[in-house]
């Protein structure tokens, strides 16, 4: 059992402030349920769900809440997944609509049982939220699509989402230990082939901290994703789900935050977010609208 550094003190700058609209909270709980709509927010065990909920708004988690891969700092439980649920496109759509939602990111976990990667499952959600919600903007944020990714990409040719992501999360010395099963190289082919394919669409990625890497490191990987066609670029904090996960090597000060920021920006990214609540999906709605959240 990993524990060390499990009850290591957060600093003051890093609580959580609990929101005051419970109404809303409710809300959005009771039509996740209804629906029967997975969440990466109550999945990943997410320190932003009840702000989120409390504004009406979730990260959508399809194709199951199994992951047939075991990152060692992700709170995703693993396991060998049913078969995809058929009927969970219209579903979402269906909640969404509900919610009123402009702006949704739909994420998934590893589907590596299946022959591409859960990628036609994707579709199927985005055509069926754009039968519900035709104003809807639609972020996805995807596996790697190990083994398949020329496959995966083709599949999206007539159904493309406005926001393509995939997360790099970590540095390329770290990778292979705190990612098992995925390769540094090819989360960045991914998202370049995507660029190159569908120029039009930005792509987006993101970073966690306080696993080990240095700053050196972090900036060497925003180098690697802006080279590879991404133009968003989220940097959070990484915080210990439970003591059976990662301890957090140390807390990043907000002036460091703020350091990668600035880097990020010298680089040429057009949007970054960096801070230490700091998600991919966290407030993508702003976020899409250039809208600073850190």
């Amino acid at each position: 059992m990993i524990n060390k550094n499990y009850l290591l003190d957060k600093p003051d700058w890093l609580k959580i402030r609990v929101p005051k609209k419970y109404d809303n909270i409710r809300n959005t709980r009771n039509i996740i349920n209804y629906y029967r709509i997975n969440t990466i927010c109550q999945a990943a065990n997410c320190p932003n769900i009840i702000n989120c909920f409390s504004y009406g708004i979730a990260t959508f988690l399809i194709l199951g809440n199994l992951c047939t891969r075991r990152c060692k700092f992700c709170n995703v439980r693993h396991g060998l997944p049913n078969k995809p649920d058929n009927d969970e496109p219209e579903r979402l759509a269906k909640a969404i609509y509900q919610m009123k939602l402009k702006h949704v990111v739909l994420t998934s976990v590893n589907r590596d049982d299946l022959y591409d990667g859960g990628a036609d499952h994707f579709v199927k959600c985005i055509n069926a939220i754009k039968k519900y919600n035709n104003n809807t903007n639609i972020e996805i944020l995807v596996p790697d699509f190990r083994n398949c990714i020329k496959q995966a990409l083709n599949l999206f040719k007539n159904s493309l989402p406005n926001i393509f992501s995939h997360n790099i999360e970590s540095v390329p010395r770290l990778y292979s230990f705190i990612k098992p099963g995925f390769k540094y190289i090819n989360a960045l082919k991914l998202l370049r082939l995507f660029r190159i394919k569908y120029p039009n669409i930005p792509t987006k990625s993101s970073i966690i901290v306080g696993l080990g890497e240095t700053l050196q490191e972090i900036i060497n990987t925003m180098y690697d994703l802006y080279n590879n066609g991404v133009s968003i670029l989220n940097i959070g904090q990484y915080l210990q789900p439970t003591n059976k996960h990662l301890p957090v090597n140390r807390f990043f000060s907000k002036k460091e935050f703020l350091f990668l920021k600035k880097e990020a920006l010298n680089i040429g990214f057009s949007y970054v977010a960096s801070g230490p609540l700091i998600r991919s999906s966290y407030r993508a709605d702003l976020q899409s609208c250039g809208i600073s959240i850190d």
